[in-house]
């Protein structure tokens, strides 16, 4: 694809912490992409790897004296280093205080009109942020965009390139993969068609700076900075009866790295659901409010009734369900029906958006792997998604305020 020069300047900031096995290949990757204009902002969080050691020593960088613009405020930034050897990359060494407060002290820093926060354990396809660019080039009220994000578990990379896609070998990623293509080809592409997006994957995603420093940056009292954002601009826009979109776009592609063990994913899926509830509790006067449009009437709705709460019902009518068998109120065959059912739907989903990725853009290695991943869409319904939901019921009874924290995975190089 060739990169149009009216492509606008973009800002791609990199919170990184403790990301010493990934960070020299994601920042390796990101200077190769296909773009006209951009500068890399790098931000270090307080690690206690080597982290800015290997970044240091790799790119050549040299702290200056550089002044530090305070729109949005963030923890102390320590030290700002530029490269001697790349001239748009930048380097901030600040104190730790959580992704968000890293993704502010970025935003701070950035010289561009829009940016994109990227993640350090993530991959982007060299030709992605021209696709993820183009509605803001094509519709000035496009305010945010984002892309696709699927799991680069060993998936091939060679100094940064993405050199042949293969699926996950373990079947815990191989869910997550079935589970990515569900959320995104299904989910996000129907509620940006009614702008009604609540969340852009923190992993990608491009807004316009300015709306977003309006907005106050990413909130540091959230461990959900990427949805609480999104739902802040919603607000803010239709309080200010302002017009604006905010987009899906399904081709762009970020590869990032997902959990490998339980332990790994259990403490990720809780988190992402106390940042959804930090997301509707923060913002309820927007739930069923006619004043917030389709935002207020219907995905708000949505997401506080059917995924903020689902885990909960869904966990008591399987007790409902185990127990209406025991005592005999509900026969055999209606159990087993409606057992068949649930999995029926939930297959559906699952394959339909197998489907639609193999039909419309076959990133994964021909037909047999898209065999192997329908029978994993059916094989989740088998113990996976009631481990997820039983996991999304406990946090939501351990859910308190303000307790918000980075957030630590287990990373290995790509």
């Amino acid at each position: 694809m060739m990169v149009s020069s009216y492509t606008p300047p973009l800002s791609i900031i990199v919170p990184c912490y403790n990301e010493a096995e990934t960070i020299t290949d994601n920042i390796k990757a990101l200077l190769s992409l296909e773009y006209s204009e951009f500068e890399l902002v790098i931000v270090n969080d307080g690690s206690k790897d080597d982290t800015l050691e290997i970044i240091k020593k790799e790119f050549g960088f040299k702290k200056i004296d550089m002044p530090y613009k305070h729109q949005i405020k963030t923890k102390e930034v320590k030290n700002i280093y530029l490269s001697t050897t790349i001239d748009n990359i930048i380097l901030l060494d600040k104190e730790n205080g959580g992704k968000a407060d890293a993704l502010n002290a970025g935003i701070n820093m950035a010289n561009y009109p829009l940016i994109t926060a990227i993640d350090a354990d993530s991959i982007i396809e060299r030709n992605s942020l021209v696709k993820v660019v183009r509605p803001f080039v094509e519709d000035p009220s496009v305010i945010i965009s984002g892309g696709v994000v699927r799991p680069v578990n060993d998936v091939v990379i060679d100094k940064g390139f993405i050199e042949k896609i293969k699926l996950g070998e373990k079947a815990l990623v191989r869910f997550q993969i079935v589970e990515y293509l569900r959320a995104f080809l299904f989910g996000r592409i129907g509620w940006g068609t009614i702008n009604c997006l609540m969340i852009i994957s923190g992993a990608f995603g491009v807004f316009n700076k300015k709306i977003v420093i309006d907005a106050g940056g990413y909130s540091e009292d959230t461990i959900g900075e990427d949805m609480e954002l999104v739902v802040k601009i919603h607000r803010k826009m239709k309080e200010n009866k302002k017009k604006y979109r905010i987009v899906f776009v399904p081709d762009p592609v970020c590869w990032t790295q997902v959990p490998e063990d339980l332990k790994t994913l259990k403490n990720q899926r809780k988190r992402w659901h106390k940042g959804l509830m930090d997301a509707m509790l923060n913002h309820t006067k927007m739930l069923l409010n006619p004043r917030y449009g389709l935002v207020g009437i219907i995905a708000m709705p949505y997401y506080f009734f059917i995924e903020m709460l689902g885990p909960v019902i869904e966990i008591v009518g399987y007790i409902s369900f185990i127990l209406s068998f025991w005592f005999g109120i509900i026969s055999f065959e209606f159990a087993l029906a409606f057992f068949g059912f649930a999995v029926v739907y939930g297959v559906f989903l699952s394959s339909g958006a197998i489907l639609l990725d193999e039909y419309n853009f076959k990133k994964y290695d021909g037909v047999k792997d898209y065999l192997v991943l329908m029978i994993y869409s059916v094989l989740e319904n088998f113990g996976y998604r009631q481990m997820t939901t039983w996991w999304r019921f406990v946090s939501f009874w351990q859910y308190r305020r303000n307790k918000n924290k980075w957030g630590e995975m287990k990373r290995k190089s790509f």
